[in-house]
């Protein structure tokens, strides 16, 4: 059923394998109570900002807030879509794209994280095409960019596997210390000679355009 004032709660793509559905309240918190559950070890923080290290329940307070600032602060000139992903009925980590002066420049920058215990299943890079396959085909995108620490070896695993192209790095500020982070860019060009899928569908993208500064 189509919603009336904010079709982003329509959204959503299909692959044989997963679905990712437009963050709503119910699935915020599905996903608070599984970052909850951990994330990663606690001895790797594979995230900038370290809001994993936020202990229950305030760890589940604050992903909450942070899905409704998102929501409240989007505008077509600067978003952050957040997108559940879910198998077989269970939400098992989110993936989402950000982008400013979308229409103009075409660019987006795709981030996600996984449950604990989902790693290791191969669903991140299903996640990851989905999310591509929704920006590229559904909103015209131009080039996407990714990034990881130097030491996330999965997430550098999924961008090599799908032929980004290294970008140069920057040192951030992580925990206090200093940590490379490696940048990674893809053209449209190499999605749709490499990459396009026929399997995956997407859901509600019409009425999402504007939202996005799509051309």
């Amino acid at each position: 059923m189509t919603h009336p004032v904010w079709p982003l709660f329509d959204l959503r793509v299909t692959t044989p394998r997963l679905e990712l559905r437009y963050v709503d309240d119910e699935l915020a918190l599905a996903l608070a109570e599984l970052a909850a559950r951990g994330v990663h070890d606690r001895d790797f923080m594979p995230f900038t900002v370290a809001w994993t290290d936020v202990e229950p329940p305030q760890l589940e307070v604050n992903t909450m807030q942070y899905y409704w600032r998102c929501r409240a602060e989007w505008s077509p000139t600067s978003w952050n879509l957040n997108l559940a992903v879910v198998v077989d009925g269970t939400v098992v980590g989110t993936t989402g794209a950000m982008a400013h002066d979308f229409a103009t420049v075409g660019g987006f920058e795709t981030g996600s994280w996984l449950g604990r215990e989902f790693h290791g299943r191969g669903i991140g890079t299903e996640m990851r095409l989905a999310t591509l396959q929704l920006m590229f085909a559904g909103f015209d995108a131009r080039a996407a960019t990714t990034g990881a620490f130097a030491d996330n070896g999965p997430s550098l695993g999924v961008t090599a596997k799908l032929g980004y192209t290294p970008n140069g790095g920057t040192d951030r500020a992580r925990r206090g210390t200093a940590a490379r982070s490696l940048h990674f860019h893809m053209p449209r060009a190499h999605w749709e000679e490499h990459l396009r899928r026929d399997d995956i569908e997407l859901h509600g993208t019409e009425a999402c355009r504007a939202l996005f500064g799509a051309r």
